[in-house]
């Protein structure tokens, strides 16, 4: 869709020379301001204070006349006409046509000369903006406003020689200040009182002040207001005929100014209908507010007085349709739709005033544009109420989060489980263990034993016969042990009351709490069935003499028994016995007691073990990647396993690779509130021998 190109909010007219009058010299160029300030929302190529500076850089004059007529706009553009203006060379008249209000009477200070026609209207006022969001965000856009306020009271201070807290205590008491033609020169914002503007100039301030003032709506804003376009008639308020004399002609009958009493009650019945008119726009988006693109939209409508409900529902569906084709003439791809985003909002939301940790070890953190950021959980049930087409009013807190809980359409209970399963699975993630460093791991399908291969060597080649024929070689049997899993897990309680306490830790802590219990349990378990020292497939003990995997004589940790252990991992041969498997150990396990003897080993230059250690170099410095030492193993046993990649000893195993906790929730029965299971299916398992020696120490 071509959307209509934007109408500049000024205009700049200079009367042209003719050519017999060479001599002469042209009159002062006139800028009219006779618009709302800044850009329109639905323009493709807005119109800022950008283009206005390079505008008005190119105007070679001594002297510039700028006419105003606007009720004000974007505070940033506002500003950046007004500093154009101050450090353009010409000298700068302003001159008020009528109303110069809000951002407009900051333009109107730019003068050198200010001028005042007898019948307008100077409004100033602070700042104001539309901001929805915690109180975080409100604090953000208060101190985002005082820093404008503070930015435009200097100015008016310059202008008018009052001091800056003057005028800062004018713009704090939250009131729009409206000035005639007299008080403005008394207040020392106008440096004349010129005569009274034309009446279809004053007729059509007076109307756009009452359209503002029925809207409830100060014209200033912290971001871009939306224009309402002025009358066809105010458009060109001077003849072309006049512009060599730059003045006005006077108004037989000008429009006398409007009763302030007046404004005031058509202003308050604006309000409401203005707030009312917000309110149910902001309705209307909020289904939609994690759609890109769509915060823009929203404020847009916001800002723009003229824009009703109806409007903007319509504008909603164009932002919901932009950029999409037809169905029939490409590839349909889905992607994450509004209920995922909401619910990853509130999930971060959740987690991060939980202080969860992340998969990366970093806190959570709900970043500024989650509209979820800082709710309770009180507060997410009955916004999934209201998505849900619920209408919460009357109900008590019971009552809402027994809603929340059961109403078929509600996605609350999703919204927890979506935290607590990514806590569960970030302090998984996170929590410390040691057997991922020596174990292989593994995937099985189901809950039975499933085998694990391994096949045997053919062995050299032969030489041909006498004959040159080529032996047929035997394939050889291979060996096969098993492995299976099994399922571990517990179930926790959520309660109503948890949730109206907004009691993180009773949900959220103990997911947290129950992941890295899963680690620890799996940790634990390979300790354990290290410790047990189970039985192979060949009827054989893991670690027995017979495997040539056992010392026969125990032997504390020195290069000498170190070097032993290298050179018997070494002589291990294949299934089929045909040839050395060469296996180098690349991780030792050990106590605690004896871990710091093993990295002493590992990285001294010297043998550390001879009475002159500067004599007899370390024959295994740098033989371990990975010392490993843990609480869980006692006494002075060690161990020292091969890449579990090239020969795996122990295995964790998986349903189908699934190596995180599992959580599902159901309604509470026995509990008023919800029930939630943690399972993980796994197991460890013993599948050969030859990638691990153990030294029972001494």
């Amino acid at each position: 869709m071509t959307t209509p190109a934007t109408k500049p909010w000024y205009s700049i007219k200079q009367a042209p020379i003719a050519a017999a009058d060479a001599g002469a010299v042209a009159a002062a160029p006139e800028i009219l301001i006779y618009q709302d300030i800044g850009a329109n929302w639905w323009s493709e190529d807005p119109i800022t204070a950008a283009q206005f500076r390079a505008d008005l850089q190119a105007i070679q004059a001594s002297e510039i006349t700028v006419r105003i007529l606007s009720m004000g706009g974007s505070v940033h553009d506002g500003l950046g006409i007004y500093n154009a203006l101050k450090q353009h060379p010409a000298q700068i008249t302003t001159i008020n046509d009528g109303v110069a209000a809000s951002i407009a009477s900051l333009i109107f200070m730019a003068g050198d000369v200010r001028i005042a026609s007898a019948n307008s209207m100077t409004m100033i006022h602070a700042p104001w903006t539309w901001v929805d969001g915690n109180a975080q965000a409100l604090r953000d856009a208060a101190d985002m406003l005082d820093a404008w306020a503070s930015a435009m009271a200097s100015s008016y201070a310059e202008a008018s020689g009052k001091t800056k807290d003057e005028i800062l205590a004018l713009l704090a008491d939250g009131k729009d200040h409206y000035y005639t033609a007299d008080e403005a020169m008394a207040m020392g914002f106008a440096t004349q009182v010129g005569e009274a503007s034309p009446a279809p100039a004053q007729a059509m301030s007076m109307q756009r002040l009452a359209q503002r003032a029925q809207a409830g709506r100060a014209p200033m804003q912290a971001q871009a207001s939306q224009p309402v376009p002025p009358a066809a008639a105010a458009a060109q308020p001077l003849e072309t005929v006049n512009m060599t004399t730059n003045t006005q002609p006077p108004a037989a009958n000008p429009t006398p100014a409007a009763d302030p009493a007046i404004l005031a009650a058509a202003r308050q019945e604006g309000v409401q209908a203005e707030v009312r008119r917000r309110g149910d726009i902001t309705a209307a988006f909020a289904p939609f507010a994690l759609h890109e693109g769509m915060a823009d939209v929203q404020a847009a409508c916001l800002a723009d007085v003229a824009i009703t409900v109806e409007d903007a529902n319509r504008r909603i569906l164009a932002q919901m349709g932009r950029g999409a084709s037809s169905a029939a003439g490409g590839r349909i791809v889905t992607v994450e739709d509004e209920r995922d985003k909401i619910c990853a909002a509130a999930t971060q939301s959740i987690m991060a005033r939980a202080a969860v940790h992340g998969a990366d070890g970093k806190p959570v953190r709900a970043d500024a544009t989650n509209p979820m950021r800082g709710h309770s959980l009180l507060d997410l049930a009955r916004a999934s109420l209201s998505r849900a087409g619920v209408n919460a009013a009357g109900m008590d807190k019971m009552q809402v989060v027994a809603a929340a809980f059961t109403q078929s359409t509600s996605d609350f209970p999703v919204l927890l489980e979506n935290a607590m399963y990514k806590t569960l699975q970030a302090s998984y993630s996170i929590a410390p263990d040691t057997w991922t460093r020596f174990c292989a791991r593994g995937s099985v399908s189901d809950f039975r034993v499933n085998p694990r291969y391994r096949i045997g060597s053919l062995g050299n080649l032969d030489a041909k016969n006498e004959l040159g024929e080529f032996k047929t070689k035997t394939i050889p049997d291979g060996e096969k042990a098993n492995v299976s899993i099994a399922t571990k897990g517990n179930t926790i309680n959520v309660s109503r009351e948890a949730v109206i306490n907004d009691d993180l830790g009773a949900f959220v802590g103990l997911a947290g709490m129950l992941g890295r219990s899963a680690k620890r349990t799996v940790e634990a378990d390979v300790y354990a069935l290290l410790a047990a020292n189970p039985v192979l497939a060949d009827g054989i003990a893991l670690f027995h003499a017979s495997h040539n995997n056992l010392a026969g004589a125990g032997a504390a940790p020195t290069v000498v028994s170190v070097d032993a252990v290298r050179v018997a991992m070494s002589q291990q041969m294949d299934v089929s016995g045909n040839d050395y498997l060469d296996l180098r150990g690349t991780v030792v396990l050990c106590p605690m007691s004896l871990g710091s003897t093993f990295r002493i080993l590992n990285t001294a230059e010297y043998d550390p073990d001879t009475a002159n250690k500067l004599q007899r170099p370390n024959v295994v410095r740098g033989l371990y990647s990975d010392v490993v030492d843990t609480p869980r193993l006692s006494g002075t046993a060690w161990f020292v396993f091969a890449s579990p990649a090239d020969a795996p000893v122990l295995e964790v195993d998986f349903l189908d690779g699934n190596d995180v906790p599992y959580l599902e929730m159901r309604q509470g029965w026995n509990v008023d509130g919800s029930s939630w299971k943690v399972r993980l299916d796994y197991g460890v398992n013993a599948v050969d021998f030859r990638g691990a020696y153990k030294q029972p120490g001494a």
